[in-house]
């Protein structure tokens, strides 16, 4: 890095913050928001226009060779307005949030489960991975954020295999639906089975007419529609392939036991927990525009990390649950604090005997560091030249 490297005026709260964290606060530096670059994923079968994408943009695309169907482009290089991008071709995702999916080693018929879904890229990638088979779940606490997961998985026209709940991740307790409907399609309306049971027609994003009033009533008071704890999840998307087209409602939300859960539960959980934010650079820089007060009450407030950490821990023993015996559960932040990882790690280890972090496949040839437990990782913008993201893996044991 140049000597002059011009830096963020940083307030020194947030140094102090970076210091009792052990972090290196040089990743801030401005001239590292244009050593970052950005990053896009191919949808699988578009590499073949690779060049006419290039041409479009005016920009080549840098092929990311530790990981597969991702490019590299200068930071400055807007695509939104891009044919390629507005036919769903391509789309932003972090590398390291990449590696992230790439960790659970998806294999296709895998049921996944996503719990903290938005803003929906890994869903999307997820869903590229399965293809035509299995399905995925996304779980998300805010409606309005999961509506734009649905919006984008519709976009790339993956959504066949995908269903999409509003709910605590803490307390979702759904499983998957392993056998896929005898139904693929009904006709529009839905109707009563033993006389107050209803069965799931194909999705429509029709919705009546008191929903729709109660939806504007909620924007009008700018309401965040975050779900209450402990009330039921509410279903806002469904495939046609996700099998619960001609399931009853009763069945779909039925309460199972654990060794339900432990036989017929996720192949596959992606934990990418809510959190401070401070590993990505353009998240804090955002700050010089919103004020770095808004930092101080975002990131820095000690009630609010230990608020965060105790979700964190939550999400990460609910997503475990959930997991059948011998998948696999990534967990994940853009946070570099020992709290909101390492340390979450520790504690769910301690209190979950049938839990053992895994190496990840093909992690030797990825430009991170190891964390401070073994077989977990780091990126960070010095080292990897992504935004900041902490991953662990586990496995679950029959005990």
């Amino acid at each position: 890095m140049e000597a002059n490297s011009k830096q963020l005026p940083l307030p020194d709260a947030f140094l102090q913050f970076l210091k009792e964290n052990e972090i290196d606060p040089s990743i801030y530096y401005t001239s590292n928001s244009h050593f970052t670059p950005r990053y896009v994923r191919l949808k699988p079968g578009c590499e073949d226009q690779l060049e006419a994408i290039e041409a479009e943009i005016k920009c080549k695309l840098e092929k990311v060779e530790w990981l597969p169907g991702f490019y590299s482009l200068p930071p400055d290089i807007q695509i939104a307005s891009s044919k390629a991008y507005q036919e769903g071709k391509m789309y932003g995702i972090d590398a390291a949030s990449g590696a992230a999916v790439s960790a659970l080693n998806i294999s296709p018929g895998d049921h996944v489960l996503d719990l903290c879904a938005a803003p929906g890229a890994k869903l999307c990638m997820v869903l590229e991975i399965l293809g035509n088979s299995g399905s995925v779940t996304g779980v998300d606490v805010a409606r309005h954020r999961l509506a734009a997961c649905r919006n984008l998985i519709q976009k790339y026209s993956l959504g066949d295999h995908c269903r999409l709940f509003v709910a605590d991740g803490v307390s979702f307790s759904l499983i998957p639906i392993r056998v896929h409907s005898e139904f693929t399609s009904l006709d529009n309306r839905e109707f009563d089975m033993d006389g107050d049971d209803v069965l799931y027609k194909e999705w429509t994003s029709r919705r009546p007419w008191k929903e729709r009033k109660k939806a504007v009533k909620e924007r009008e008071k700018g309401s965040m529609q975050l779900i209450q704890h402990n009330q039921d999840p509410e279903m806002i998307y469904y495939g046609r392939h996700s099998g619960v087209v001609g399931l009853s409602k009763s069945k779909l939300f039925q309460i199972v036991s654990s060794h339900d859960i432990s036989r017929n539960g996720y192949d596959k959980v992606l934990v990418d927990a809510e959190c401070t934010h401070d590993g990505s650079i353009k998240h804090i820089q955002k700050f010089d525009n919103w004020g770095w007060s808004t930092l101080e009450r975002r990131v820095l407030d000690a009630d609010r990390t230990d608020d965060l950490t105790v979700l964190q821990f939550g999400l990460l023993t609910n997503g475990f649950k959930l997991l059948k015996v011998g998948g696999y559960l990534v967990y994940s932040t853009c946070s570099l604090t020992s709290a909101q990882n390492e340390d979450v790690v520790e504690k769910f280890l301690s209190l979950n005997v049938s839990a053992e972090l895994v190496e990840i496949d093909g992690s030797k040839s990825w430009p991170c560091k190891s964390g401070r437990i073994p077989k977990t990782l780091r990126f960070d913008p010095l080292t990897s030249r992504t935004s900041g993201l902490f991953v662990a893996k586990f496995t679950k044991l029959a005990m």
